[in-house]
């Protein structure tokens, strides 16, 4: 994983502390002023004073904000980082953390005091923000500057510590298989991961091939994993919480879109489209991100997760715009374009769902439509539901967790758009609607039998081209958290 930092915690003092790293950091609240848990033994640890410090450099405390300066501490140098963390929400706390970590790149050692007062919620984000900062990704080389070998934090909410160290670790596994370049990452590779990490984390896994999936009828994922020569899978995890005497759980069911490279097939995509298509899968590595952190979290829901996993190419045997397709279950589509590959594939895991899994709740996530960035940008992801409470849960999940969704419309005024001369759905909108969102939300709805399900569309928010708070450049891990906080939090 490529978050190589060491997060350890230890009780004690800023003395305690400081004599073990070349950068101590401090937190500052809005205002400014030092955390008053750490005011007294700063005024007589550091010969400059740190409102002096915070006041020369107009400080405002805010979350994310830094002061540094290089102070002799016994017969050495040390440097301090004053760092602001606003109103001490997990929000707040969680930039903190991140903007902390940014500036202990290419330190051997980052000692943090946490600060004081701060719910366990809120000592979580900052977790969070630690290692999401600290994560990088390269083939090659190490970094130019790399994350901080150790940051020793000091606090006594090791439990909330634990709680942040499991949930970025999920993004990190959801970021590490969408960042794999294509050239390794075929479906079968993607099995192999979800089935390693299985095994690691208490998970039970099937993996369907291209023989089984033909003969048990997943026409969508057969006809968009027909145009390479690495064929499709379909991967199964199954989480069982421990023993609830004998008491019933809620039966949550995850669908993400798998898709290793999206050429957009015949439809070709032209070559500035593609270069991000590694990432076409960021759904499915959300959902085994997910899966992985359940047990640690014990969550207290039975999940399981499936990954609709195949390669979008074109080829002699690809699907031809104006194939039908017969899905799982026997539901006909039309294929009008061949780039609309994700909502083929989900088409045939939610119908397989609700036929033959009995979830209570059905959620899909998928990189699905550009018209979903251009509707949110990159910070929210749209959600659609057929529930007003699921859709209440979710959006409450998604503010807690900083992962925020806005809810869309799934209007039957639309549903329309979809009709098809030749099969019961087309998987293209026509008819002048102009809603390429919705009209993908409406397609899958066709699948998902009378089930309570949401589907995320998060094409913008599930890759970032710059660096930003938590977010690394390239696949965030979006969704990771936001699903976590559902399942396992309060909203569960």
């Amino acid at each position: 994983m490529p978050v190589n930092t060491q997060l350890r915690t230890v009780n004690g003092t800023i003395w305690d502390i400081a004599t073990t790293a070349k950068v101590v950091a401090v937190p500052v609240q809005a205002g400014p002023e030092i955390d008053p848990a750490y005011a007294e033994e700063m005024a007589g640890l550091f010969a400059l004073g740190a409102a002096d410090l915070l006041a020369h450099e107009e400080a405002k405390g805010g979350p994310g904000e830094i002061v540094g300066a290089p102070l002799r501490l016994g017969d050495g140098i040390t440097d301090l980082l004053l760092y602001g963390v606003g109103d001490g929400s997990p929000a707040a706390l969680r930039r903190a953390g991140a903007a902390l970590a940014r500036s202990g790149r290419g330190r051997a050692h980052l000692a943090a005091a946490a600060p004081s007062g701060s719910d366990d919620e809120a000592i979580a984000a900052f977790v969070e923000g630690l290692l999401l900062a600290s994560y990088d990704f390269r083939v090659g080389g190490p970094a130019k500057r790399p994350a901080a070998e150790t940051i020793t934090l000091l606090t006594d909410a090791e439990a909330a510590v634990e709680r942040g160290s499991v949930v970025a670790g999920a993004v990190t596994v959801a970021r590490d298989l969408a960042n794999t370049p294509s050239l390794e990452k075929t479906p079968h590779w993607l099995a192999e991961q979800a089935e390693r990490l299985a095994a690691e984390t208490g998970l039970t896994v099937r993996v369907r091939d291209e023989r089984e999936l033909r003969a048990e009828g997943f026409g969508g994922l057969v006809a968009v994993g027909s145009g390479s020569a690495r064929p499709p899978r379909l991967i199964e995890l199954t989480y069982e919480p421990e023993a609830t005497d004998g008491a019933s759980v809620r039966h949550v069911v995850l669908v993400g879109k798998g898709i290793t490279f999206d050429s957009g097939g015949l439809s070709l995509k032209p070559n500035e489209s593609m270069k991000a298509m590694k990432t076409d899968m960021a759904g499915g590595a959300a959902v085994i991100g997910v899966m992985t952190a359940l047990r640690a979290l014990r969550a207290p829901v039975r999940v399981t997760g499936l990954i609709a996993a195949a390669e979008n190419l074109p080829s002699g045997s690809a699907m031809r715009p104006g194939d039908v397709i017969r899905h799982y279950g026997g539901t006909t589509s039309e294929v009008l374009n061949t780039d609309a590959e994700g909502r083929l594939v989900l088409a045939d895991v939610l119908a397989y769902a609700d036929a033959e899994l009995g979830p209570d709740v059905l959620v899909d996530i998928a990189t699905l439509t550009g018209a979903a960035k251009v509707a949110l940008g990159q910070r929210y992801a749209a959600l659609y539901a057929t529930e007003d409470a699921l859709a209440a849960e979710l959006l409450g999940a998604g503010e807690d967790s900083g992962e925020r969704l806005w809810r869309m419309p799934l209007t039957d005024e639309y549903r329309e758009a979809i009709d098809s001369d030749v099969a019961d759905v087309a998987n293209m909108g026509r008819g002048g609607f102009r809603a390429g969102s919705i009209v993908a939300a409406l397609f899958l709805r066709e699948f998902t039998g009378k089930r309570a399900w949401a589907h995320l569309d998060v094409a913008g928010p599930a890759r970032a081209g710059s660096d930003d708070g938590e977010l690394t450049r390239g696949a965030t891990g979006y969704g990771v958290r936001l699903l976590l906080r559902w399942l396992s939090g309060r909203n569960a």
